[in-house]
């Protein structure tokens, strides 16, 4: 049988650049090779493409972006090409695409950027389109969405510059402390701050405001979060929820990729009949947001024991050790195995 080619996407113009390097390297080095031909395309942090041809473990040392292995590429936009053209040796090679496969986050590449380009290029997409990635990176419009579909959504105000702060610290009582200061569109972690007293909150929205041009505040929820993998079109297949413990805090950036403090339970300490009610919240949301192919459904189980939504990472964290791939791996799919299956979902038969 002849090999695809799939072209990986790593790297991205985002604060999730390195992040993006992990995830793709885990997923280069869990490919089917009898299967299917890495094509890699690296985007630089200026937003350069770039086909990469070097040695894969220089993804993940971050050492890929040198002239001896990259030559820049450009995607035909004609929808009978399904191409890349690489720029090299005076001239340009076209290479086939059967599918391309996105491993970015955050702004730039998980947020229907990318995917828009892909799709007008008739480029069959493994993961959500563009609309499904637009509104799971998008905190306010998400809610709304979810909400519409009977799921409870915590209580929160969204800000544009310039702000009225007299306006943000009013809204920040009513929805009363501590609460969470977040960029609209953005993932990782980044830019969040849980803020325990109103003298923090000009900070917290400088510090929101550096990633987005809109921020989010938002009541914070007492118990715990808990996530769960989906993967499908129509019919879905569900991995086990994992549950997030935390010391102190919250989830940041540290703690989502060190572990300081913080402990992940996969399956979720929490009753059959309750792990039932959230996976069949996590489907309804799956399908509210249009999401098809994979994507992280994460929401909070509250002191009360109501279930409450958080967001949707439509391109979640790739690597082994990723909250994604142990879901799936505790109901008996590898890594390998889940990577097949979101390309054959795209490629079809």
């Amino acid at each position: 049988m002849k090999k695809r080619n799939i072209a990986i996407l790593f790297g991205g113009c985002s604060p999730e650049y390195s992040v993006s390097l992990e995830s793709a390297y885990a997923v280069i080095t869990h490919l089917d090779k009898e299967a299917y031909h890495p094509v890699l395309i690296g985007i630089s942090p200026t937003g350069n493409w770039y086909h990469f041809t070097g040695k894969i473990e220089n993804i993940r040392l971050d050492t890929w972006n040198n002239p001896a292995d990259c030559a820049p590429i450009l995607v035909s936009p004609g929808q009978d090409c399904h191409a890349l053209f690489v720029q090299k040796n005076g001239g340009v090679e076209k290479v086939h695409l059967d599918a391309a496969f996105p491993v970015l986050h955050g702004r730039n590449g998980e947020d229907g950027t990318v995917q828009g380009l892909l799709e007008l290029a008739g480029i069959p997409l493994v993961g959500c389109g563009v609309l499904a990635c637009a509104l799971c990176m998008d905190k306010h419009r998400a809610h709304k969405l979810v909400q519409s579909a009977g799921v409870a959504v915590p209580t929160a105000a969204v800000f544009t510059q310039p702000v009225d702060k007299n306006q943000v610290l009013a809204t920040a009582e009513d929805l009363g402390y501590p609460l969470f200061v977040k960029p609209l569109r953005a993932g990782s972690s980044y830019g969040i701050t849980k803020v325990m007293v109103p003298e923090k909150l000009p900070d917290a929205l400088a510090l929101a405001f550096s990633y987005d041009s809109q921020v989010i505040l938002e009541e914070a929820i007492s118990g715990f979060e808990v996530g769960c993998a989906v993967l499908g079109d129509d019919e879905l297949t569900l991995g086990a929820l994992d549950e997030v413990e935390l010391a102190d805090g919250f989830f940041n950036y540290t703690e989502k990729y060190a572990l300081k403090t913080a402990a992940i339970h996969v399956p979720a300490r929490i009753s059959p009949a309750k792990t039932e009610e959230i996976k069949e919240t996590a489907q309804r949301i799956y399908k509210a947001l249009g999401c098809r192919g994979f994507a992280r459904v994460d929401l909070f189980l509250d002191q009360n024991g109501s279930v409450i939504f958080n967001e949707v990472n439509p391109i979640p964290g790739f690597t082994v050790h990723s909250r994604y791939p142990s879901m799936m791996q505790a109901v008996g799919m590898s890594l390998e195995q889940v990577i097949s299956a979101v390309i054959e979902l795209a490629v079809g038969e």
